[in-house]
């Protein structure tokens, strides 16, 4: 693994032994200066759950990879910092339970900004892409920040640390749904709105204030309940890289308007918020679910478990890949540096792999039952019914547990 001394770099510098980041705060992260950039003290943490979960007197984080052999904490100060401020190496013997790396974090609050370094065996011939070199993203957060990201950094060699994404300590108990509960319509009586958020209310014809956001879909709730709406069915509204098709048209990039390659399941897509913090998002989103609800309105959502937004190989290394590229997708097996592509988007997900249908399952459930969602459209749904060697199953574990499920 990195050492301290390797991950503060120049703009990094020391005082009474503290790495003191000279950044500046961000534009989308705008309570960066309540984030107070000091040594934390920690202790060894537990592996459940998954994910960053914040409580009165710190953070508990916890990372699965089967095959890791080193991992590292980082955390920053904001969202314009290019190090962080901390740097936390977990100790294998303490740090780990089976294939969980977890650490505990005292006095961290939620809106600190974090991400990992993970060491590994370095043979791509057979399956592993660990890259200490890579900040990689929590596939558990619940708000991703995007502000110094650039793709192209994650795709080649080198460290990225100052180009890097980074996940987001969130508080989702922080809410009042007050009487908001799932309305559960019989499909038979069911009419679906098939809507893109950002597409929506983009034109100013619309006539909202809030065009292209989860709160001009709320604006325009009267003229659903016109047409007879009785559910929205939300086209990929987690978080997703805009600038994943990386070539230009007529002089002008072009843009993944679609949102079907996503990066940070459990984020709302930052973009469909009017607001300045991850938490923002989460609350914005809530507060359109809780007005369609209101108005007799079901919310289903367009999910695409099928596949990630790293692409093939020659795709970026930003959280799964980076994390554990052998237990998460679908390899080819003479030559495990490729990836089998059922789905034309460059790599499938592992989704029967125990990690992978914990991993589909949790998410669901967070949707439902903290984001209150009413349903889900499976994109390439096939998918989820292929067994650990790519062909399909007669009982796929992720879908039966799905089709098992009381709620």
């Amino acid at each position: 693994m990195p050492t301290k001394q390797k991950v503060l770099k120049k703009d990094a510098v020391l005082v009474n032994n503290k790495p003191k980041t000279n950044g500046t705060n961000g534009t989308k992260h705008k309570e960066d200066s309540a984030i107070e950039p000091r040594i934390h003290i920690i202790a060894p943490g537990s592996p459940h759950p998954l994910g960053a979960t914040p409580d009165k007197n710190g953070v508990n984080f916890s990372l699965y990879s089967e095959h890791a052999t080193g991992v590292q904490l980082l955390l920053f100060a904001n969202s314009q910092a290019t190090e962080p401020f901390q740097v936390i190496d977990l100790d294998p013997s303490v740090n780990t339970s089976f294939h969980f790396w977890h650490v505990y974090v005292k006095d961290l609050k939620p809106g600190t900004l974090y991400a990992y370094r993970v060491d590994g065996p370095r043979n791509v011939k057979e399956g592993h892409r660990f890259d200490p070199d890579k900040v990689l993203i929590d596939p558990y957060a619940k708000g991703n920040d995007q502000t110094l990201w650039d793709r192209g950094k994650a795709c080649v060699p080198g460290d990225n640390v100052a180009t890097s994404m980074r996940s987001v300590v969130i508080d989702s108990s922080d809410y009042d749904w007050g009487r908001d509960k799932a309305l559960k319509r019989p499909m038979s009586e069911t009419i679906i709105y098939e809507m893109h958020v950002g597409g929506f209310t983009k034109s100013p014809t619309s006539g909202v204030k809030h065009p292209g956001t989860f709160l001009g879909v709320v604006e325009k709730i009267p003229y659903l309940k016109e047409l007879g709406v009785t559910a929205v069915e939300l086209l990929p509204v987690f978080e997703f890289d805009s600038t994943d098709v990386m070539r230009e048209v007529y002089g002008r990039p072009l843009k993944n308007y679609w949102g079907y390659s996503t990066m940070s399941y459990f984020s709302p897509h930052s973009a469909f918020s009017t607001g300045k913090t991850e938490w923002d998002d989460v609350k914005e989103f809530r507060d359109m679910v809780k007005a369609l609800h209101e108005a007799g309105i079901e919310v289903i959502l367009d999910v695409v478990f099928n596949h990630t937004d790293e692409g093939n190989h020659q795709g970026p290394n930003f959280c799964f890949k980076g994390i554990d590229n052998a237990t998460y997708y679908y390899l080819v097996p003479d030559d495990k540096q490729f990836y089998y592509d059922y789905t034309g988007c460059g790599n499938t997900f592992n989704c029967n792999h125990p990690i992978g249908e914990k991993f589909i399952w949790e998410c669901l459930k967070y949707w439902v039952e903290e984001m209150h969602v009413d349903g889900f459209r499976f994109d390439e749904g096939s998918v989820l019914s292929r067994g650990l060697d790519g062909a399909p199953m007669q009982y796929p574990p992720v879908l039966w547990h799905i089709e098992l499920d009381e709620a």
